[in-house]
């Protein structure tokens, strides 16, 4: 790995293209998206499935056309409707798998461009910055006022502070502050830094967790076993009733011919042909509902699964919160104002502590809470006091020296120099 410096070469456009060609693309492992004839399969391999289509195949050797093309409906109903939704699911999730494929800046031949998250190979120089998802496993070359949330990969929803490498730490699993490495699937929530790629694909950490999970089998829920075996039970008891019937026909009339169609009419009495219809019906009933609380449900037995759900447990708070702060109390001066939902604007004494709050901040915030800030000063002040025309002149970064994150802003003509600040209530004062 290279060391640290002020100017960055990078991969030359050849030495990627034939590394993407040898390495593969970066994605992340993923179950291959079913077509429409893998749906369809998936409905014809169902038990109560296969018990219609044995009763129309019986009612056509009978002679019984209508009752064969009525079953021959519920079959095509069946078919229908399970293809019609699982298939509109597919297709929102492809559709969300390339909305969320990150895109990246990349250094390459000394120049910075902007490339698709997949196209990203190892020993790429990565930029990042606030708000940007990290692309692939790396380590930090350069990194002012860095920190990433990796939620997604530990659980904890509070961001890790990250530090430029030294030239000597080996690469360690996510987790913990002060660690030069920064991960795929990860979110820059504060500072930019440059970064050399490590691994991409399947071989980062959570490409990691990605092929574990696809070792996985899908289960089948409690509905689908006990259908299943409500068919072998029937199934058995109308052969063997039939077959009993067959005996006694043949034994005590003489007419194994009727003996045989009694059999089979019994046989056909017994089988319930309704419970496939009303089954799938009422799962895709049950997903149509879920849809419309926007969740998409891939597979309509999962319906049932999470209607037999009593209780959720749920662990680590904040990683299911929704990530937005508000500003509700306001300290000036030995004067305090509560501004709870739907309050008014602040008094005008309390407007040069937003201002400056403001100042303080990015101009276009990702952080909640400089987020919270911006819409503050949206409702309260004036547009003059919100200084859309100054120019940051200098930033200074919060570190271990100094716990304050400040901003040097130079107003129009050079006039007038301002220095905003935020951070520990000491170092602020200090």
């Amino acid at each position: 790995m290279p060391a640290g410096g002020s100017t960055y070469r990078g991969l030359s456009g050849h030495e990627a293209a034939s590394r993407l060609a040898a390495e593969g693309p970066n994605e992340l492992p993923a179950s291959q998206p079913r077509n429409l004839w893998m749906i369809a399969l998936e409905v014809l391999r169902e038990p109560m499935f296969m018990l219609l289509v044995a009763a129309c195949a019986i009612y056509v050797v009978l002679g019984d056309l209508r009752e064969a093309l009525i079953l021959f409906a519920s079959v095509m109903v069946i078919v229908t409707i399970t293809i019609y939704q699982e298939r509109k699911t597919e297709r929102a999730l492809e559709a969300l798998r390339d909305l969320s494929s990150p895109r990246a800046l990349v250094i390459r031949e000394g120049v910075q461009m902007r490339i698709a998250g997949r196209e990203v190979v190892r020993g790429d120089l990565v930029v990042m910055k606030e708000g940007d998802r990290v692309p692939a496993d790396a380590v930090l070359l350069e990194a002012s006022d860095f920190t990433a949330d990796e939620s997604l990969l530990t659980g904890e929803s509070v961001p890790v502070r990250k530090i430029a490498w030294d030239g000597a730490q080996q690469f360690t699993r996510p987790g913990g502050d002060d660690l030069p490495f920064v991960y795929s699937g990860s979110l820059v929530t504060q500072g930019h830094g440059v970064a050399e790629v490590l691994a991409t694909g399947s071989a980062t950490e959570i490409g990691k967790i990605g092929r574990a999970l696809a070792t996985l089998e899908t289960e089948t829920t409690p509905l689908q076993r006990q259908t299943r075996r409500a068919v072998v039970l029937l199934a058995a008891l109308g052969i063997a009733l039939s077959v009993l019937v067959v005996v006694l026909y043949g034994m005590f009339r003489g007419s194994w011919l009727e003996g045989a169609l009694a059999g089979v009419t019994l046989a056909m009495a017994i089988l319930p042909e309704e419970f496939p219809v009303v089954l799938t019906v009422f799962l895709a009933l049950g997903a149509w509902r879920i849809s419309r609380q926007e969740v998409l449900t891939r597979r309509m037995p999962a319906v049932e699964a999470l209607g037999a759900a009593t209780v959720l447990c749920v662990d680590k708070t904040g990683t299911l919160t929704m990530n937005r702060m508000t500003v509700r109390r306001l300290f000036c001066d030995g004067h305090t104002h509560d501004m709870p939902a739907g309050a008014l604007p602040p008094p005008e004494s309390f407007h040069d502590l937003v201002e400056y709050s403001i100042l303080a901040s990015e101009s276009d915030p990702f952080d909640p809470m400089e987020k919270a800030f911006l819409e503050l000063g949206a409702r309260a002040l004036d547009g003059d006091r919100l200084h859309a025309d100054w120019t940051l002149a200098r930033e200074y970064p919060l570190s271990p020296a100094l716990l304050v994150h400040a901003h040097g802003w130079r107003s129009p003509g050079q006039r007038q120099f301002v220095v905003a600040a935020k951070g520990a209530p000491e170092a602020v004062a200090g």
